[in-house]
C-alpha cells in the first residue's frame, strides 16, 4: 500500500512540473504572438500603403509615374532585374576569360561542396545503420560502424576546412580582379583627379575603393556557398527519402505536399515582414565612409586646426557622423532582432514539428514495416528495421531542412548583396564616365532674392551638363590658344574666349586679381579640366612640367623627392646618378640637406621635415631633373628669399626652359618678356613685358597707396583741431553719427 501511494505521489508530482513546462511555453508563445503580431500588421499595412498610391497613380494617368529628373540611380537597392543586370556585368570582371585561376577555384569550391552533401547522405544512412546495431544489440557490429564512422569524419572534417578555405581563396581572388580593375581605370587619364574635382556622384571614392569591394566579394562568395550547397542538399536528400518510402511501400506524396506548403506558407510571411536591408546596408556603408572622411579631414588639416584651436568644433562634427552611424547600425540590430525571431521559429519548431510528422507517417502506413502475423524474432527484426528508416530518414530531413533554412535566411544576405552591388556597379560606371569625359555634379539649386538679376552675370554661368566641344592638338614647338573659354567644372565662366602664343624662348608672366583664372588655365594646359570650346595646340604632357605653390612630398627617400614622378629605374635609364642629383641642389641651394638628413636613401615624413621655402626648392629642383620645354610655376617661390629666387630663374633661362610664372613679386618680372593680364571681368591682355616702365608705374602705385593711406588721419586731426578751437574750416567732414 505505502509503495503504491509513493508511486501515486511520484505521478502528480511528475503531472505537475510536466504542466508547469506547459504553462510557461504557453505564456512565452502568447507573448511572442503579442509582440510579432503589431509588426506583422504594421508591415502588411506598410506593403499595401506603398503599392496603394502607385496604382492610383497609374489608372488616373494611364502611364508610370515617371522618377525625379536628376536621380540616375534607385533609392533602395533591391532583388530585381536591374540587381541581376548589375551582377552580371561584374561577372564579367570576375571571370575576364573562360580558363582562368578564379574559374578553377569555383570548380574546386563546387566539387567541395557536392562531396559534402554525398559525405552527408552517407553518414545519415551510417547512423542509421549504428542504432539498428545497437537495437539489435550486436556489439561486433556497432564496433565496427563505429570506426566506420570516425574513419569517414576525417575526410568530412577535410571537406569542411577546405570549403572554408576555398570561400576565402574565392573571395580573395574576386577582391584582386576588381581591385586591378578599378585601380586602372581610377589611374588612367587621370581619372582620381576629374572623379573628385569634376564629378560629384562619388563622395568618397576611398571608401568604395576599399571597403565596398571587400563587402562586395565576401558577400558573393559566401552567398555561393550558402545558395549551391543546400541547393544541393535539398535535392539529393529528398530523392533520397523519397526512393526510401517507395522502397518500403510509402506514400510520398502527403509528406512532400505538406513540406512545399509549409515552405511557401514560410517565405510568404518572411517576405512580407523582412526590412529593406538593401538600403539599410548602402546607407551604413556611406555614413561609414563619411566617418573616415572626416579623420581624414582632420589629419590633413591638423596643424590649421591646432593654431585655430577648433578642437572643440571638430570633435562635434566627429560625434555627429559617428552618432549618424550608430543610430544606423542600431536600426538594422533592432530590425534584425525581430527578424530572426520570427525566422527561427518558423523554421527551427515549426519545421521541426512538420518533419516529425513527415517522418512518422511514411514508417506507420508503410507496408514493408508491417509486422502482420510475424514471429517474435521477425518482429524484432522488423523493429530495429524501422529504428534505422526512422534514424536516416530523420538525418536527412534534418540536413533538408538545414539547406531550406540556409536558402530561405540567404535572402537577407542577397539584398546586402544588392546594396554591395549597387555602390560597387555605381563606382565603376563613374570611372568609366569619367575617364570619357562624361562629368555630372550634383544639382544646387539657388534661389535669389531679388527676381531680377544682371544678364552679364547670368551669362557667366552654364546651367545643365557641359558639352566638351573644344580640341586639344599635340605639337612640338610652341602653345597657342584659339578662342577657348576659361570654364570651372560648375559651369562658371571665368573667360569666355582666350588667344595666346607662347613660342619656345618666351617666358610669359600671368597676373591678375584672385579669382580671374590664373590657375585654371594652368589646369586645362595640363590636361586636368576638359577644353570646352576652341583649339588648343599644347606639347605633349612630357615635355611641360607644372610646379603648384605647395609641392607634394611623396614617400619614399630624399632621391625620390627629387626625381619624382620618376622611379630610381627610370633615372638611371635616363642617365642620372647621385653626382647629378647633388649638383641640382646645389642650383636649388638646397645641397645641405643631404648631409642633415643622413643622404639620399634617407627615409622620412617629409611633408614635416621640410619647410615651406625648402618645399618649394625641392619643386623648382624637380623642374631641372625633368628639364621640360615648358615650366608652368605656380606662386612656386613666394617662400624663398628674392635673392635664391632670382638665381634659380636665372637658372631655369640659361637651362632653355620657357617661363609660365604666376608671381606677384616685382622682382621676377625682368625674366619675363611677355605679359598676360586678366581683369577679373572675364577681360584680358596679352602683350609684350617692357619691365622698366611697369616697375616705374608699380613704384608710381604704391607710392600714391602710402600717400592716401595717410589722408584718413589727417582729415580725423582736422576735425578734432576744429572742435577744440571752436572755428570750421571748409575742409572739415561732417561725423556720420551727426
Amino acid at each position: 500500500m505505502t509503495h503504491m501511494l509513493h508511486a501515486a505521489a511520484r505521478r502528480v508530482q511528475w503531472g505537475r512540473t510536466s504542466a508547469a513546462k506547459r504553462a510557461a511555453c504557453l505564456v512565452a508563445a502568447a507573448y511572442g504572438l503579442r509582440v510579432l503580431y503589431p509588426i506583422i500588421r504594421r508591415r502588411m499595412k506598410r506593403a499595401s500603403c506603398e503599392s496603394g498610391p502607385q496604382d492610383a497613380g497609374r489608372a488616373e494617368t494611364g502611364r508610370e509615374v515617371p522618377h525625379r529628373s536628376g536621380s540616375r540611380e534607385k533609392a533602395s537597392p533591391a532583388v530585381d532585374a536591374e540587381f541581376f543586370q548589375q551582377l552580371l556585368e561584374l561577372r564579367k570582371l570576375f571571370f575576364p576569360k573562360l580558363v582562368s585561376s578564379e574559374l578553377g577555384l569555383l570548380c574546386l569550391h563546387s566539387v567541395a561542396l557536392v562531396s559534402r552533401t554525398f559525405l552527408s547522405i552517407y553518414v545519415a544512412a551510417l547512423d542509421g545503420k549504428i542504432v539498428k546495431s545497437i537495437v539489435e544489440k550486436k556489439p561486433r557490429s556497432f564496433v565496427f560502424k563505429l570506426i566506420k564512422w570516425l574513419m569517414i569524419a576525417i575526410p568530412a572534417t577535410f571537406v569542411n576546412s577546405a570549403i572554408r578555405y576555398l570561400e576565402c581563396k574565392l573571395a580573395l581572388a574576386f577582391r584582386t580582379r576588381l581591385v586591378d580593375h578599378a585601380y586602372e581605370t581610377y589611374f588612367a587619364n587621370q581619372t582620381y583627379y576629374r572623379v573628385i574635382s569634376m564629378d560629384g556622384r562619388l563622395a568618397n571614392p576611398d571608401q568604395s575603393l576599399t571597403e565596398d569591394i571587400m563587402m562586395f566579394s565576401q558577400s558573393v562568395a559566401h552567398l555561393y556557398s550558402n545558395l549551391t550547397k543546400p541547393i544541393l542538399d535539398v535535392v539529393l536528400t529528398s530523392y533520397t527519402l523519397i526512393r526510401t518510402a517507395r522502397s518500403r511501400g510509402a506514400n510520398p506524396i502527403g509528406p512532400t505536399v505538406l513540406a512545399g506548403l509549409v515552405v511557401y506558407a514560410t517565405a510568404r510571411v518572411l517576405k512580407a515582414c523582412s526590412p529593406k536591408f538593401g538600403k539599410l546596408v548602402a546607407e551604413e556603408a556611406h555614413k561609414k565612409g563619411y566617418l573616415r572622411f572626416m579623420h581624414s579631414r582632420i589629419i590633413a588639416n591638423v596643424e590649421e586646426i591646432a593654431f585655430y584651436r577648433g578642437h572643440k568644433v571638430e570633435m562635434k562634427q566627429l560625434q555627429k557622423s559617428y552618432k549618424a552611424l550608430a543610430d544606423q547600425m542600431n536600426l538594422i540590430l533592432s530590425k534584425r532582432l525581430w527578424y530572426i525571431m520570427l525566422e527561427q521559429f518558423l523554421m527551427k519548431y515549426v519545421w521541426s514539428s512538420c518533419g516529425m510528422i513527415m517522418v512518422a507517417v511514411p514508417i506507420i502506413t508503410a507496408t514493408g514495416f508491417a509486422d502482420g502475423e510475424l514471429e517474435d524474432g521477425q518482429k524484432q527484426a522488423m523493429v530495429s528495421e524501422r529504428t534505422e528508416a526512422f534514424t536516416t530518414s530523420r538525418n536527412l530531413l534534418v540536413s533538408a531542412a538545414d539547406a531550406i533554412e540556409r536558402i530561405m535566411s540567404s535572402y537577407k544576405e542577397v539584398t546586402e548583396l544588392a546594396g554591395y552591388t549597387a555602390r560597387v556597379y555605381n563606382m565603376f560606371s563613374v570611372f568609366d564616365e569619367v575617364k570619357r569625359g562624361i562629368y555630372r555634379r550634383n544639382a544646387v539649386i539657388q534661389e535669389s532674392e531679388n527676381n531680377s538679376k544682371n544678364e552679364d552675370k547670368a551669362e557667366l554661368h552654364i546651367e545643365g551638363p557641359l558639352e566638351i566641344k573644344g580640341q586639344v592638338i599635340d605639337v612640338d614647338h610652341g602653345i597657342i590658344c584659339e578662342n577657348v573659354p576659361i570654364i570651372t567644372p560648375n559651369g562658371d565662366v571665368v573667360v569666355s574666349r582666350l588667344n595666346f602664343k607662347v613660342e619656345e624662348g618666351m617666358n610669359l608672366l600671368i597676373t591678375g586679381p584672385n579669382g580671374c583664372g590664373k590657375s585654371s588655365l594652368f589646369r586645362i594646359l595640363s590636361g586636368l579640366w576638359p577644353v570646352y570650346g576652341g583649339v588648343l595646340y599644347k606639347p605633349p604632357p612630357q615635355h611641360m612640367f607644372y610646379i603648384p605653390q605647395r609641392p607634394y612630398m611623396s614617400i619614399g627617400t630624399l632621391r625620390d623627392q627629387v626625381i619624382y614622378p620618376d622611379m630610381v629605374d627610370d633615372m638611371h635609364e635616363k642617365g642620372y646618378q647621385d653626382q647629378d642629383l647633388e649638383a641640382i641642389l646645389h642650383m636649388v641651394h638646397l645641397y645641405h640637406i643631404v648631409q642633415r638628413e643622413g643622404g639620399w636613401d634617407a627615409v622620412m615624413d617629409w611633408k614635416d621635415v621640410l619647410s615651406g621655402g625648402e618645399k618649394q626648392r625641392m619643386g623648382m629642383a624637380r623642374m631641372f631633373y625633368h628639364k621640360p620645354k615648358y615650366a608652368l610655376l605656380d606662386e612656386c617661390t613666394s617662400a624663398v628669399s628674392i635673392d635664391v629666387e632670382g638665381k634659380i630663374f636665372q637658372a631655369a633661362k640659361a637651362a632653355g626652359i620657357s617661363l609660365l610664372s604666376i608671381t606677384h613679386r616685382p622682382s621676377l618680372w625682368k625674366y619675363h618678356s611677355h605679359l598676360l593680364q586678366f581683369d577679373g571681368q572675364g577681360g584680358w591682355r596679352f602683350e609684350q613685358l617692357d619691365t622698366a616702365i611697369r616697375l616705374t608705374l608699380s613704384e608710381e602705385k604704391q607710392r600714391l597707396e602710402s600717400q592716401l593711406a595717410g589722408i584718413p588721419k589727417m582729415q580725423q586731426r582736422l576735425n578734432e583741431l576744429c572742435k577744440i578751437l571752436g572755428e570750421d574750416s571748409v575742409l572739415k567732414t561732417v561725423d556720420k553719427e551727426e
